[in-house]
């Protein structure tokens, strides 16, 4: 049996895949390969799946919002589970060009749950984000805690997202979990986040720009701890059993916050990020960037006890890794 993968070019969606495969099981990844960030690191990440895992990888590009060319990708294709990762990200993208997230978030998640219904999967696991807990100021966030305040288009689309999933779980009886995902980093990372960003600037000798004048906090979680909850998971998919599970739910539906349950003030990272690069960063403080949040904490307390997830890696550690692939990949000293 295999395991669909949408996002599969993306950052989580290839670290992911690549340790389904490791493991010895079959996946197909599907992805549109759109232009939000360079497409040459997508083809990258999907020549590195071939590459590694042969016959067990199987892709598609397709656009999973357009549901003829979707079924037509996986026509006679036998799935067993899936983790759609797939979206359109990005806060600050999201005031500039809404239509995109309408159409990849709204639209094209109801594909998913539809595909998920027709094919009667045993588990949909889905990207939510903790961009969904909006202007609340009680730390840290608990699934438990209201969400209808969300402070961009982005983080709606992921409540609505969430939203849809519980009516789809209630009526149709499908297993599903969201995962509000807590600023993911590491190798393989996305080029808009603050990780990679700062490390191109300071090895470019260029000013790094730090909003809220340096006054942020994140809950930067490493990609293998992401990965191990993922998968951890996917291969315990919610019981149709009318108990309430995490997020108030008594369908088989559940939302965890994966995180790495340990904030780290910003000027922190960067203090960590220097050490590891070797050079001083020129800063630019400039005020809050709109759609944005001051701070972000993962109370992980309901995936470590259903699942067992036990994030390990802190910045000290997985900072110098993010580095030393970074110079890797672009061929520095």
């Amino acid at each position: 049996m295999t395991i669909l993968i949408t996002g599969v070019a993306g950052f989580i969606g290839m670290a992911v895949a690549d340790r389904l495969m490791a493991a010895g099981r079959a996946v197909v990844g599907i992805d549109n390969m759109n232009d939000y960030y360079a497409v040459s690191l997508k083809r990258d990440r999907i020549a590195a799946l071939e590459q590694a895992h042969g016959g067990l990888f199987t892709f598609h590009e397709v656009d999973f919002a357009d549901m003829e060319a979707l079924q037509a990708a996986l026509d006679g294709q036998v799935i067993e589970a899936i983790v759609h990762l797939g979206a359109q990200a990005g806060v600050r993208y999201s005031l500039i060009n809404p239509h995109a997230y309408v159409r990849s978030n709204l639209a094209g998640h109801v594909n998913m749950l539809e595909l998920a219904r027709d094919r009667r999967v045993r588990h949909l696991v889905y990207a939510s984000s903790s961009s969904v807990y909006g202007g609340n100021d009680t730390l840290p966030f608990r699934v438990e805690d209201r969400a209808d305040h969300p402070v961009s288009l982005y983080a709606a689309t992921k409540r609505a997202d969430e939203l849809m999933s519980e009516t789809y779980a209630h009526l149709f009886r499908i297993p599903m979990t969201g995962l509000r995902f807590f600023t993911v980093y590491g190798p393989w990372g996305r080029p808009d986040m603050a990780m990679w960003i700062f490390t191109q600037k300071i090895l470019a000798g260029e000013a790094i720009p730090v909003f809220n004048h340096g006054r942020m906090q994140r809950d930067f979680t490493y990609i293998d701890d992401i990965v191990a909850g993922v998968i951890g998971c996917l291969d315990h998919p919610p019981a149709d059993d009318g108990a309430s599970k995490a997020g108030g739910s008594r369908a088989p539906h559940r939302l965890y916050n994966i995180g790495n349950n340990r904030p780290e003030e910003l000027m922190h990272l960067i203090s960590v990020l220097e050490q590891a690069i070797g050079r001083s960063a020129q800063i630019d403080f400039q005020p809050m960037q709109p759609g944005d949040v001051p701070a972000t904490f993962a109370d992980i307390g309901a995936i470590v006890h259903d699942i067992g997830f036990a994030p390990t890696t802190g910045i000290e550690v997985g900072v110098p890794r993010f580095v030393s692939w970074y110079r890797d990949y672009h061929g520095l000293t």
